[in-house]
């Protein structure tokens, strides 16, 4: 059989998901294609928050810079009840960056600007989005995935199933998708203009005083007038900007506000649900189509985008020889969406029940505290866990970060206090990592105030191996030889 141009990893769908994961692999030299069933680039804000963590993937992706000018730190909220101004609200109070944390708080863009900064970043590896192409099914083997598109046949050695909710990838597979949808419940989301409005703030109606988080929020969206719009919708109600305007006419007492260009409206209901397996075979899920939230809290794009981040290296391991890695893949990425879909859930709840709480935001949104290590760990900082930032200065007292030193495709070995020769692991780069006023021959960095000895526990002649996705992957203190059996191995000795 002749197959059209040969992808390595075929990946069905075009968003945050998709595009992340191809563009961990493209920097790689891993061919890849992706598809996406839709005719043209989806428009609208949908996913507009974008938590720390993520920022830190976006750095390694090459993508933080745009996306730090385009986006927005989060809006003091104005919040009106039963027409009189009451005070303003934030939803997080800003956090200081500290020496282990860079971008400690999170960002706001339209996710239709976010998925095209990430195209153009894929684009500079000549790989572009396929529009309008859909899977229409598959099968696998021991060596591969043949893939039916509309007008031809492809043969990969892996799927990746990005492909949202309704996933093709999942239903072909016949994953269960577990969980629920509430039709009792329903969302009106939208991006509007609001011209009497102040772009710099957002905004909250409520008209009743008795129940105030009964309301609609307009928050406004980097780049131009538009506000992202969420408002209560009656089962009977038809999602466009006349619904919009209504829900706000009821809402906003004396303030006399008028909607116009609508770029984007949906109706939304809780559907939360989480597929049942990751991966069958040669066949992966990831973002949506694995796993579904409430766009409370802002966690569902960016759990996704950090499946894909998870997802792209051990690909690349995988087709390597070494498949261990993906082997894990299933079993960290799902337990991750298990508990933050508790957490979406638990916000939505408390913005059901009409509790004040549902407006605020924490440290267990951030995502930087996800962490795969063993419960049984006991250690401050163990395997598995965020490895931390740390400022540093190279050998010529120039400053630089340890996220300097991860930023790539490559795992990276930090060996603390080192003055011999440093090991050498396949796919990983070693750093001699010097307390001030210590001097070693050759290559090294020097943590000048003691921040990356600190922040990692670390002490002389320790090796801490750190994953490509910036996740601990071993640490130890074995003699030279017996560091690569030990730390591949993801142990702590």
């Amino acid at each position: 059989m002749e197959f059209a141009v040969q992808p390595v990893v075929l990946i069905a769908g075009g968003g945050p998901t998709g595009l992340t994961l191809a563009v961990d692999l493209a920097r790689r030299g891993i061919p890849v294609r992706v598809i996406d069933r839709n005719p043209a680039f989806p428009v609208g804000s949908r996913g507009d928050g974008i938590q720390p963590r993520t920022l830190e993937v976006f750095d390694d992706l090459g993508v933080l810079a745009a996306v730090l000018a385009e986006g927005a730190p989060g809006p003091v909220l104005r919040a009106y009840i039963g027409g009189h101004f009451a005070g303003e609200h934030r939803m997080a109070e800003p956090v200081p960056p500290t020496p282990a944390i860079p971008h400690p708080n999170a960002r706001f863009l339209a996710q239709d600007r976010t998925e095209a900064i990430l195209r153009a970043r894929l684009a500079e590896f000549g790989v572009w989005v396929e529009t309008g192409t859909a899977l229409i099914s598959f099968t696998q083997d021991a060596t591969g995935v043949t893939a039916e598109l509309e007008h031809e046949t492809v043969r990969a050695a892996y799927l990746v199933g990005a492909d949202g909710g309704r996933s093709t990838v999942r239903k072909a597979l016949g994953i269960p998708f577990d969980g629920s949808t509430d039709e009792s419940f329903r969302m009106l989301l939208g991006d509007a203009r609001a011209d009497a409005l102040d772009h710099t703030f957002g905004h909250w109606f409520a008209a009743d005083p008795e129940r105030p988080m009964d309301g609609l929020a307009l928050t406004p969206l980097p780049g131009g007038r538009h506000f992202q719009i969420a408002a209560p919708l009656g089962a009977e109600v038809e999602p466009g900007l006349a619904a919009l305007q209504a829900v706000l006419d009821r809402h906003r007492g004396g303030v006399e506000v008028e909607l116009s260009e609508l770029d984007w409206v949906t109706a939304w209901r809780p559907n939360i649900r989480l597929a049942r397996r990751f991966r069958e075979g040669r066949v992966f899920l990831a973002g949506d189509a694995a796993h579904t939230h409430p766009p409370t809290g802002g966690q569902g794009m960016n759990t996704g985008i950090q499946d894909a981040y998870n997802l792209g290296w051990k690909l690349a391991a995988a087709l390597d020889g070494d498949s261990s890695p993906l082997d894990t893949y299933e079993s960290e990425r799902r337990a991750v969406a298990a508990s933050v879909l508790g957490l979406s859930t638990e916000l939505l709840t408390s913005l059901r029940d009409g509790r004040e709480e549902a407006l605020e935001r924490g440290e267990n949104t951030r995502q930087l505290d996800i962490s795969y290590r063993s419960p049984a760990d006991p250690a401050r900082l163990a395997v598995g866990d965020r490895a931390p930032d740390a400022p540093l200065r190279d050998a010529d007292g120039r400053a630089l970060r340890l996220f300097d030193l991860f930023r790539g495709p490559h795992a990276t070995l930090l060996c603390f206090g080192a003055t011999g020769a440093l090991p050498e692991l396949p796919g990983t780069r070693a750093h001699a990592v010097l307390r001030a006023g210590v001097s070693r021959a050759g290559a090294h960095v020097v943590d000048a105030e003691g921040h990356a000895f600190a922040a990692y526990d670390a002490i002389d002649g320790e090796q801490i191996l750190i994953r490509p996705d910036g996740y601990l992957g071993g640490r130890t203190t074995a003699a030279p030889e017996g560091v690569s059996a030990t730390i591949r191995a993801g142990e702590r000795t």
